[in-house]
């Protein structure tokens, strides 16, 4: 029963899969979320295009493997034709080439079919709300290749710990025993080592990070 929500609240979604019965699976996990409303479904991109001109869609779940036009090419189309639309990519590709190409289409995230449905939700939620989600597995791909490729050094890695707990300069300098403008630097060697331009994206970035890697 939806009677109790917030027309504003509501989410109405178009499922783009080629496979009937995946579609049907998604609708029942989705619908039984009361503010999530599967309005239109579509088996092709060209499909998917049409309804999006005809109907009131806030969200598109898409998926890449499709006969004809890829989910790829088709978020590329749909977001150039309706930029209102948010595109979501369900897939189950986990390779980090296609969530780059998805993205570079305009896609607000990405989620992997196998992925719980809760997650599926929070990723509807958190694109709806102008985030960008990527599922679980796929962050800590992204995350992981710092590590690997021994970018930052121990000092660095312990300073993005505290940054990402919300810690200053000055707190970072007090818990590692260093001068302020000691953590200033390694800020600025680390966002010179990883191509990170402004204070918020670094963050986010130490968020990220120290949630899928140890130091």
């Amino acid at each position: 029963m939806t009677d109790d929500i917030d027309n504003d609240a509501i989410i109405r979604i178009m499922l783009v899969d080629d496979h009937p019965l995946v579609r049907d699976g998604l609708r029942a996990r989705l619908e039984a979320v009361a503010r999530l409303h599967v309005v239109a479904e579509a088996g092709g991109a060209d499909e998917a295009l049409r309804q999006a001109g005809q109907g009131n869609i806030d969200l598109v779940l898409m998926d890449i493997n499709m006969r004809g036009t890829s989910g790829i090419e088709a978020t590329a189309q749909l977001r150039q034709r309706h930029p209102r639309i948010a595109v979501l990519i369900l897939s189950m590709h986990d390779k980090l080439e296609y969530v780059s190409q998805a993205i570079q289409a305009g896609a607000r995230g990405y989620v992997l079919k196998d992925a719980p449905g809760k997650d599926i939700v929070l990723a509807i939620d958190t694109v709806m709300a102008g985030g960008i989600y990527y599922s679980a597995a796929l962050a800590r791909q992204l995350a992981r290749p710092l590590v690997q490729d021994n970018q930052l050094t121990l000092r660095e890695r312990q300073v993005l710990q505290h940054l990402a707990e919300g810690e200053s300069n000055k707190q970072i300098a007090r818990a590692l025993d260093l001068s302020v403008r000691t953590v200033e630097t390694h800020r600025l060697n680390i966002k010179r080592k990883l191509g990170i331009e402004g204070q918020a994206e670094l963050i986010k970035f130490a968020v990220q990070y120290t949630r899928y890697d140890t130091p």
